[in-house]
């Protein structure tokens, strides 16, 4: 069992440098989809210009309030984007406070996205930095095992390394082949808000 696991570790781990090296800007990025570092606002936004709030959003409390829940995956987006519409329909200045709810939400969630852009190259330098230490313990072990007068509890212990790190870097491979999806989450969920919000201000 420890053998097999080892051995797709280094597999996997070989694999996934493999498919992602046809892009050498991104040598840690570990997944299918393509990075995209950051998302640009005429990808998602059609309305007036928001450089004027750009940096006051964070003044108005409420807008401070709503932008940190419509951000939050854990509301479903039917909700967040009734939450806009509530909102807007009791501002005086649908324009202006469209705008302000936009600059802070793609503020929000671009950080978000990046978040998770960089907690993801971090994983596979670690994934990297795994197989490097299972190939090591498995020389260690097959030296142990050829030994001459062999020391069992030795043995056993790098076994049992071997076992929990291979059982470690296959954790990780299946965390990240979710979070994988994350990035497109995030700018789906952006864009559908930002439609509302235009939508609300017309």
């Amino acid at each position: 069992m420890i053998k097999s696991l080892i051995t797709m570790a280094i597999l996997l781990h070989a694999a996934t440098v493999t498919a992602h090296a046809a892009d050498p800007r991104y040598p840690d990025w570990p997944c299918v989809q393509a990075k995209v570092p950051e998302i640009s606002i005429p990808a998602v936004w059609a309305g007036p210009a928001i450089d004027d709030v750009a940096s006051t959003w964070k003044d108005d409390a409420d807008v401070v309030a709503l932008v940190e829940r419509l951000a939050s995956r854990r509301i479903p987006l039917a909700q967040a984007q009734e939450a806009v519409t509530d909102f807007l329909a009791r501002s005086r200045d649908k324009t202006k406070s469209g705008k302000l709810i936009f600059a802070g939400l793609f503020d929000s969630l671009n950080a978000q996205r990046s978040a998770v852009l960089n907690g993801l190259e971090r994983v596979m330098r670690k994934q990297r930095e795994a197989v490097d230490k299972i190939r090591t313990d498995t020389t260690a072990l097959q030296a142990a095992q050829g030994a001459t007068s062999p020391d069992q509890t030795k043995i056993d212990e790098l076994n049992n390394q071997l076992l929990w790190e291979a059982r470690i870097f296959d954790d990780r491979r299946r965390v990240v082949t979710f979070v994988c999806e994350v990035p497109t989450i995030i700018d789906q969920r952006l864009f559908a808000l930002s439609r509302t919000i235009q939508q609300e201000m017309e």
